[in-house]
């Protein structure tokens, strides 16, 4: 038997310390609100929904797995302290699920985590992954508009200069949360996390397998799962709206010295085979928390880089999005790249999804 995950010491890894938690007016504000979270079965929306509750905050959980939902229904089971704690089985892009949601709760902030992540996997359903990370982020934008509701979504640092569908569709949720006046929390690799490498890498350590590694060279800046919660709580009490925050990391790590690490970690003194299989579509060498045209204001107090993009207007963002949107929906996978570019000049897709979309044209020409 191996440690499980949850024991590592992550900041042994990193080498600093924890980045500074959300001040405690930020949870005390949450407190007064009624708050929605999309995906609350993931790992970090999972996370955020122990912090909340164990904070006394109301939450309305909206998650699509079955099981996933099952499983944090059962744990919080009498471990609400008294406030309402709401379950709901369902897509968060089901907009009469939403419109009831927001009748029956009024929830008045919207952490939004339900997305598709896994870029492997989404370079080779490009589709899935626009309908889920764009359309459902646009249904429950639109709902918290009209609701009066704020939106703080989850993001990734792919969405920078991307090379991936995943990146490039998540991206565009940031650009509609933004034109909506919501707010953006961009993390990078979440160490812990569900389906993360270091979840892969402890499953092949276990099953005693080689450690698959795409590129020794392959670097990646590092979070844990309670820093990604911290975040979502400052930014939600943020009312100003439009803004992103990233964590203040100052290094990046290689992937190769999280596998070794995990070796030393979890059976130390054992030798392990590292088998390098080359970096997949759409992978990039390095990972970047913010692009070079974006305005940034460090607050080391708070442990957090503030981004000021230049956002979108609705009507702008609307309009784009309905050729994406009627790309999806016929299944035109040329169609709908070529939207995502509109939306995301700087995406660069992979010749996977390049030779898709050509594929695709033939078929609706």
């Amino acid at each position: 038997m191996i440690e499980p995950l949850e024991s590592i010491d992550w900041y042994r890894f990193l080498e600093r310390p924890q980045l500074p938690q959300a001040p405690p007016e930020s949870l005390a504000a949450l407190t007064q609100k009624a708050i929605l979270i999309t995906g609350a079965g993931g790992s970090i929306g999972s996370a955020l929904t122990r912090r909340l509750i164990g904070a006394g905050c109301a939450v309305v959980l909206l998650e699509a797995s079955e099981s996933n939902l099952y499983e944090l229904d059962k744990e919080l089971r009498g471990a609400s302290g008294g406030r309402a704690v709401r379950i709901y089985l369902g897509d968060a892009g089901d907009s009469t699920l939403l419109a009831e949601i927001f009748a029956e709760y009024h929830p008045q902030v919207v952490f939004h985590a339900a997305a598709f992540k896994h870029m492997p996997l989404l370079e080779q359903q490009p589709l899935a992954a626009i309908a889920n990370n764009v359309c459902v982020t646009k249904a429950v934008a639109d709902k918290a508009l009209e609701h009066g509701a704020r939106v703080v979504l989850l993001s990734t640092d792919k969405v920078v200069t991307p090379t991936s569908v995943m990146g490039a569709s998540k991206r565009v949720a940031e650009q509609i949360v933004l034109a909506y006046g919501g707010n953006v929390v961009r993390l990078a690799n979440v160490l812990g996390s569900r389906g993360s490498v270091s979840e892969v890498f402890a499953a092949q350590i276990a099953a005693g397998e080689a450690l698959t590694l795409t590129d020794a060279t392959a670097e990646r800046y590092f979070l844990t799962v309670e820093e990604a919660v911290e975040l979502l709580v400052a930014a939600g009490i943020d009312e100003n709206g439009g803004g992103i925050l990233v964590p203040d990391l100052k290094k990046a790590h290689t992937i190769k010295d999280l596998a070794l690490f995990m070796v030393k970690t979890l059976v130390a003194g054992k030798e392990v085979r590292i088998d390098i299989t080359g970096l997949r579509a759409g992978e990039k060498l390095t990972e970047l928390l913010w692009a070079d045209d974006e305005d940034r204001v460090e607050d080391r107090a708070r442990g957090v880089v503030r981004i000021e993009p230049q956002a979108w207007r609705r009507d702008r963002i609307e309009e784009r999005l309905r050729l994406l949107t009627s790309s999806v929906e016929r299944r035109d996978v040329a169609g709908a790249i070529v939207a995502l570019r509109e939306l995301v000049s700087e995406y660069k897709p992979s010749a996977t999804v390049l030779a898709m979309g050509k594929s695709s044209a033939g078929m609706h020409e």
